[in-house]
């Protein structure tokens, strides 16, 4: 008899190889994540998020305690159920994508080198702005 599955919610768990490719995923992203945390030109929340999922693929028991985390539980929760973003987050993240792109800037980096991170900062911060701020955390009008 088999047992029941403790997470009906997730993804099923993959096997073999492609489990320890799901895994490798989710602690690269959860590393880079966490460098994020004081590097400015990493986004934190994205790569956490995708932590979360890599693990729900590979490790029941690293989903879990990412989600019973006190500082990026409550960033999955709010994404899984809304895909939502907290508004401090999204101010940070925003914060964070202007402060390198000034930093390049006063750096007198190459105009493509400029260009590309306009690019793909700007979409990023697009992306970040768009999603709810989740329950209960509207903006103050």
């Amino acid at each position: 008899m088999t047992k029941p599955d403790p997470h009906p919610h997730l993804p099923r768990t993959a096997t073999g190889g492609l489990r320890l490719l799901w895994l490798a995923l989710g602690s690269i992203s959860l590393v880079t994540g966490i460098i994020g945390i004081v590097l400015p030109v990493l986004p934190t929340t994205p790569l956490v998020l995708l932590a979360a999922f890599a693990f729900s693929r590979s490790s029941p028991r690293l989903h879990d305690y990412l989600q019973s985390h006190p500082r990026f539980g409550p960033m999955i929760a709010d994404w899984r159920a809304n895909g939502a973003i907290a508004p401090r987050h999204k101010a940070m993240a925003v914060g964070m994508m202007s402060a390198a792109f000034l930093l390049s800037v006063f750096l007198d980096l190459p105009g493509r080198v400029l260009l590309i991170q306009l690019v793909c900062m700007g979409g990023a911060a697009i992306f970040v702005l768009s999603r709810p701020n989740g329950p209960g955390r509207r903006p103050r009008a």
